[in-house]
């Protein structure tokens, strides 16, 4: 749960994703695939970048073309890989935060990056609101999601493997805090949002084990880079990346700060080496090695906060 305990929370404290799951787990191919639908739609440059979900810096590298890279995720251990990957350059900063509560000041920043995340999100519309709030008018958002009416969902559902049904526009939760979506659905949310789409990728047409087994990862990267361009045509694979910008009747930055408290939204934070303190409501964010803290809600001993 997330601190007020209001909503669930997928938490990769202390995972082994990236080694298990990425660095050992034959996940070549969807790597590399990735990033070539990241390099088609991300800007070409930018000023600051929020990448939400950031894990252990995977694909950080592809936010190259901006000047600073906010690195969130709710795990510490993952960020703390991510330093290890990265380094603590200044251009980088890492914090560990809920993304219910993006601890971010209105329009802070120019674009945000999120691979990976949304299938993890319980009530991922509210995200993407607050992410719209997060950008500059016509800020971009990169947004990976699982599709579920992908190739492989539909021949399942037709021969009786599956019960649910990849065409309609309910959401699955396959497993615990494991969502697939329709594409219809994730647009309606973006529009909800305030957010246009402007490019669709289908991405990992070849996200079979057969089919990577047998046939060379880098024939399945070149025919895959050809085929993500049918995205605007039709989404039958199971991932999905696309590019919508905010629209442009939204703030533009509040302050040159960066931070706002996640629990009142004052935007005067009192930045000290260790700490970033609240003085409205007395919420502290512990700074410690080189993170930014947001996680747990901690207080002021001196002040009374039942909000």
């Amino acid at each position: 749960m997330t601190p007020d305990g209001s909503r669930p929370i997928c938490d990769y404290e202390d995972s082994k994703y990236q080694t298990e799951f990425w660095d050992q787990g034959n996940r070549q191919y969807e790597d590399r695939v990735e990033r070539i639908a990241l390099r088609h739609l991300l800007p070409k440059s930018g000023s600051r970048c929020l990448e939400i979900g950031a894990g252990a810096g995977r694909l950080t590298r592809e936010l190259d073309a901006f000047d600073n890279i906010v690195m969130l995720d709710y795990s510490v251990t993952q960020l703390q890989q991510a330093q290890l990957r990265l380094g603590r350059e200044s251009r980088y900063t890492y914090v560990a935060a809920d993304a219910y509560k993006l601890p971010f000041v209105t329009g802070a920043f120019d674009a945000a990056l999120m691979v990976r995340v949304i299938h993890h999100l319980a009530d991922a519309e509210s995200v993407l609101s607050s992410i719209h709030k997060a950008l500059q008018p016509n800020g971009t958002l990169i947004l990976e999601f699982a599709n579920k009416r992908n190739l492989k969902a539909i021949l399942r559902y037709f021969l009786g493997i599956q019960n649910w049904n990849p065409f309609n526009y309910e959401t699955v939760e396959y497993n615990r805090l494991n969502y697939n979506f329709h594409p219809n659905t994730i647009t309606g949310w973006l529009k909800n949002s305030g957010f246009v789409v402007d490019q669709k990728r289908s991405v990992s047409h070849f996200r079979w084990n057969i089919i990577k087994r047998t046939i060379p990862t880098d024939v399945l990267v070149t025919l895959d880079s050809l085929l993500q361009m049918t995205g605007p045509l039709w989404q039958l694979t199971p991932s999905v990346i696309l590019a919508a910008h905010s629209n442009n009747t939204g703030s533009t930055a509040e302050s040159h700060s960066l931070f706002k408290c996640p629990s009142c939204n004052s935007k005067k934070l009192e930045h000290t080496s260790n700490y970033l303190t609240c003085p409205n409501c007395g919420r502290i964010c512990v700074i410690e090695n080189g993170i930014y803290d947001f996680k747990k809600p901690h207080k002021d001993k001196g002040v009374d906060n039942n909000g």
